[in-house]
């Protein structure tokens, strides 16, 4: 077939993908009447993970899971604006790996609102002012972001979805590799980057900021000094500094985890994840009966943080993370049972146990 009659021929099936994305959205309009009569929930991630493993398994191999994903991802987010004027904050600025999650999570076409600090973030959700707020709960190489856990005692808010974000920071400048002498980045970053500052810049100064966006900026700014950042190549392209090294963290497989909070939790999809936060009682062997709880059950426990519960000198505050659903008889039963060693049980939330990063 002539290249041109291939052309024509896409021209053509262009125009049908619209029209169908066109009726796509007429559908998703009234879905979103129909919610908002009933007071349920715009955002549905339950739904939105169920719909992409349906998706992935009826192309039968014919297109990669994650362009799948990522084509969907974009007609989802519009479905999320024609539903309602959604607002996601998240902690900023523009540029940053949290915005690039809350991106990945809830595509270019809703509303994003850059927060100065994770207390905004909890605020602006608290408040309305925001329906969703986006921030980071652990990395693989350097642990818990203790920010977000210490705001879950006092917050009514609940965790709703989760992300799975691969971090690939590399090295930004705008000036020749042998011209740098101080490096700017965010905390997380330098840490994640240990071994290669050691063996690329060991005599360079770490200067440490919010925020790979603002250490972009700072690159720009300082540049006749030999200023350089670290960070992601959203925000290089922002400040116009050139990427003159990618993927230089420690470990290949560096992921972020980000939390989705929410006014409310989601209903069991059959492969969930349940945070719970508990403080013990002042007794002792209080955590060790606590722990046994879940052995008991024989739930797994993946995870386990704990955190000074900032009320009396030496208490602490445990957070927590069971694979299931807080509605599932197990787990019901072992929160029921906990509530018998500690002074305070909070279900954070349950929501789909994502797997994959990207």
């Amino acid at each position: 077939m002539p290249l041109n009659d291939i052309r024509i021929k896409i021209d053509s099936i262009d125009r049908q993908l619209l029209d169908l994305l066109a009726q796509r959205a007429e559908c998703v309009h009234v879905v979103g009447e129909i919610k908002k009569e009933e007071g349920l929930q715009i955002y549905a991630p339950e739904r939105e993970e169920a719909l992409l493993k349906s998706l992935v398994e009826k192309s039968n191999g014919k297109l990669p899971e994650k362009s799948i994903r990522a084509i969907y991802r974009e007609i989802m987010s519009m479905a999320l604006a024609l539903e309602d004027d959604l607002k996601i904050a998240y902690l900023g600025p523009e540029g940053t790996w949290t915005h690039q999650a809350a991106i990945k999570k809830f595509g270019h076409s809703v509303e994003y609102s850059s927060q100065a600090n994770f207390a905004e973030v909890f605020d602006q959700v608290a408040r309305r002012k925001a329906d969703y707020g986006v921030v980071p709960i652990e990395n693989s190489t350097e642990g818990a972001v203790s920010h977000t856990l210490d705001l879950f005692v006092d917050s009514s808010l609940k965790i709703c979805a989760q992300i799975l974000l691969r971090i690939e920071n590399g090295l930004m400048a705008s000036i020749p590799r042998e011209d740098i002498k101080t490096l700017y980045s965010h905390p997380q970053v330098f840490g994640q980057c240990r071994t290669w500052i050691l063996q690329n810049f060991p005599e360079a100064d770490l200067v440490e900021v919010s925020s790979t966006t603002k250490a972009a900026a700072l690159a720009k700014k300082y540049e006749k000094d030999g200023a350089a950042a670290m960070g992601g190549p959203l925000a290089a392209e922002m400040h116009g500094l050139k990427m003159l090294d990618e993927c230089i963290q420690d470990s290949a497989t560096n992921t972020t985890r980000f939390l989705v909070i929410g006014e409310k939790t989601c209903p069991p999809t059959g492969d969930d994840r349940t945070s719970l936060l508990f403080s013990t009682k002042d007794k002792p062997g209080s955590l060790l009966r606590a722990l046994e709880v879940f052995d008991s059950i024989e739930v797994n426990m993946s995870k386990i943080e704990s955190r000074p519960s900032k009320q009396r000198d030496w208490e602490y505050n445990f957070y927590v993370d069971l694979a299931g659903h807080s509605e599932d008889a197990l787990i019901a039963e072992g929160i029921d049972k906990l509530s018998e060693f500690c002074s305070m049980v909070k279900i954070l939330g349950s929501y789909p146990d994502v797997k994959g990063s990207e």
